[in-house]
């Protein structure tokens, strides 16, 4: 059977999409990036707002419309909130929720009636990830939160906090290595409250991931900027952990985050900041922004562009409120007009963009290995453009000769200027 995997949503959402894209490989059937060529189409949804959760009603109604033979799973946190509206929609043949993830591969094969080995069954050949276009991995290493922000429904959708085994995420880690990954992510909705269920935490994790495998580059998903171990700071002088984490703010007001049940102030993010950029130099800090929360007043909103402003950041992802239903935020008094939303918004984009070309443009001269991606742009010249990440996280573009060939390799590179979305950069070719 041919199988095409699609994915709305987290990083989290892609990581699981690996876990299955070797799970079916291993019981014998393939992976197809081409949906309309797919006998089963399995689709990882997402419901983190109304408009994804829109997205998800969307892409299951096309994908389906794209391909009406092929057997159509739904699982995530669409299908889990919604899991009568999922079922209804038209193709869908299985609805799988967050809590029976770990069974999806078995469930499809059962209940679509594909259980049955197929006579040529192997160990994979060629890397699922590389069949689906992609150079690094997303390791799932735990899943649910305790905690409950208000404007959140994910952990509705994700349950309670569950942490993988240690050796079970190194095993992993390994095997990926060994089939060619030279990157992986490490994701979780709670990414830093791992091992809060098996007396462990993040750091003896990574601790463990470096100590255990020989992976050339670690790379951390989003991070709450609290509950961080007291020597987490220390593990980003080993090379091999990339210097960027991406730690969700939600917003620079202090009187906003209580309102929004978070656990950081304002000034305890500034001090995570600050020790990681004094430590190593262009640490690369990106972050997650609403604007437009309920009762967020004029002042509130000038403390918060004030501090985001103060604090810079290499990137914002910039959320503009929508209410959620079955979430505490829903329900708040003092809900804003769109015209506020969106005034704001565009104030918070026009920073953003500022802070990205002044990050952009402290890398100026700097020299990295750049591990290099599969897409690439041909040239009229001969030439063809390509795109790779720096440690720091960096997207550099490179012109290089058209019959070189720089996919999944780490090769240094000089930055040269700045670009719109990247950085320009001359490759190293040694």
């Amino acid at each position: 059977m041919l199988i095409h995997l699609k994915t709305l949503g987290c990083r989290l959402n892609e990581a699981e999409l690996e876990t299955w894209a070797q799970a079916f490989q291993k019981s014998g059937h393939q992976i197809t990036r081409q949906a309309e060529a797919a006998h089963v189409i399995v689709l990882n949804s997402c419901a983190v707002t109304q408009d994804a959760a829109r997205k998800s009603r969307q892409l299951i109604r096309r994908t389906h419309r794209d391909n009406p033979q092929a057997k159509l799973v739904v699982s995530g946190c669409y299908a889990t909130l919604n899991e009568d509206e999922a079922a209804s929609l038209l193709g869908v043949d299985l609805v799988v929720s967050n809590k029976d993830k770990d069974q999806l591969v078995e469930k499809t094969l059962a209940e679509l009636n594909m259980d049955s080995m197929p006579t040529l069954s192997t160990e994979p050949g060629e890397i699922s990830l590389f069949t689906r276009g992609r150079q690094r991995a997303f390791v799932k290493v735990q899943d649910g939160c305790r905690y409950r922000c208000t404007f959140c429904i994910v952990t509705v959708a994700r349950g309670e906090e569950n942490s993988r085994p240690v050796q079970a995420v190194i095993d992993e880690i390994n095997a990926l290595h060994k089939q060619g990954i030279t990157e992986v992510i490490l994701t979780g909705v709670h990414l830093g409250g791992y091992g809060s269920d098996l007396g462990n935490n993040l750091s003896a994790l990574i601790q463990a991931i470096l100590a255990q495998t020989d992976i050339p580059r670690l790379r951390l998903g989003s991070l709450e900027p609290w509950e961080l171990p007291g020597d987490f700071f220390e593990l980003f002088s080993n090379p091999r952990l990339m210097p960027h984490l991406h730690l969700p703010l939600q917003s620079g007001s202090d009187t906003v985050l209580r309102r929004m049940a978070r656990r950081c102030k304002t000034e305890e993010f500034a001090a995570i900041v600050n020790q990681l950029r004094a430590q190593i130099p262009n640490f690369n800090v990106t972050t997650d922004i609403i604007v437009g929360f309920p009762g967020e007043t004029e002042q509130e909103w000038r403390d918060s562009f004030d501090f985001i402003k103060q604090t810079g950041f290499g990137h914002i992802h910039i959320f503009t409120y929508s209410s959620r239903a079955g979430t505490k935020a829903a329900g708040l008094p003092d809900q804003l007009s769109n015209d506020i939303k969106k005034q704001r918004s565009r104030q918070l984009h026009e920073l953003a963009d500022d802070m990205k070309q002044t990050f952009f443009a402290n890398n100026i001269g700097l020299e990295f290995p750049v591990l290099w991606e599969g897409y690439r742009e041909a040239l009229d010249d001969g030439k063809q453009r390509v795109f790779g990440y720096t440690p720091n996280y960096l997207r550099v573009a490179c012109v290089i000769d058209g019959d070189v060939s720089v996919e999944n390799r780490t090769l240094n590179c000089v930055v040269t200027a700045v670009g719109e979305s990247s950085v320009c950069g001359e490759l190293i070719l040694t």
